[in-house]
């Protein structure tokens, strides 16, 4: 594809590239055969890249696993995830608060390994989380206690999680359900939280302008570096189709088919 002058001069002050996972590096077990050759692409030009997911229902320790299993070998500190963003913001305006975590073990033991007791019966917060092992009770606990006045908050806002087949309903799905319970809408973490964009920033010592954000969803990948310097790469590999891009009041700075097309403008 062409490129603008404006588009040209963004993607050569790039010094990392933020990649979501689910739907642009791969699709639930499948890696796309495309995303080594970037990344070694992104390398040989003097970039770097790191990896960031909304997906709470695992932690840092699953993804590098199934990076692994992938073919795809990182260093910790370049798997960052939501749960990582919400930890860091509770242990200053929360500090040793109880909470209760609607959420995966996964996300729980992160919670506990952060120093937060995640499961407090009585507890004066309420987390939701993407949660593959939702059960009832989960869900009455937590409406209880938001009812009572404990501040609920949201760890990742996406709808659905992309998978092999279709889609399963994500963090911002059971938000609802538990706003629809309890007329109480959390504050949501993850992107496109500025939490997260602030984050990513920390994180990979980057100024806004050397920053790229790539994803397959206008309301979290671009949504989270609108109205900055930082620029947003939409990927046409997972949930956005051509409509819903035509239709949305949220625009990318660049749109490419997959990480492959990405690649050969670098």
């Amino acid at each position: 594809m062409a490129l603008t002058e404006e588009q040209l001069q963004r993607l050569k002050q790039i010094r990392v590239f933020v990649l979501d996972m689910d739907g642009t590096i791969y699709l639930g077990e499948s890696l796309f055969p495309f995303t080594k050759g970037f990344l070694s692409r992104v390398k040989e030009t003097g970039r770097d890249f790191c990896f960031f997911t909304n997906n709470s229902s695992k932690n840092r320790e699953a993804y590098l696993e199934k990076l692994s299993r992938m073919g795809i070998h990182i260093p910790p500190e370049k798997m960052l995830i939501s749960n990582g963003v919400i930890l860091e913001w509770l242990k200053e305006h929360h500090p040793g608060a109880k909470c209760y975590v609607v959420g995966t073990p996964s996300l729980l033991e992160d919670f506990r390994k952060a120093g937060f007791v995640p499961d407090a019966p009585d507890a004066d917060v309420v987390i939701l989380g993407f949660d593959t092992t939702l059960v009832y009770e989960k869900l009455v606990t937590a409406c209880d206690l938001i009812r009572a006045g404990k501040p609920v908050y949201g760890v990742n806002p996406d709808w659905n999680c992309p998978v092999e087949g279709g889609f399963i309903p994500d963090c911002g799905s059971i938000a609802a359900l538990v706003k629809a319970s309890t007329g109480v809408q959390c504050e949501f973490f993850g992107k496109p939280s500025p939490h997260t964009l602030a984050y990513m920033l920390r994180e990979t010592g980057c100024r806004p302008e050397e920053l790229a954000v790539v994803g397959d969803r206008l309301y979290t990948d671009i949504a989270v570096a609108v109205g900055t310097d930082v620029t947003s790469i939409l990927v046409m590999s997972g949930e956005t189709t051509p409509e819903l891009l035509a239709q949305s009041d949220t625009k990318p700075d660049l749109v490419v088919r997959d990480l492959e097309e990405l690649g050969a403008l670098l």
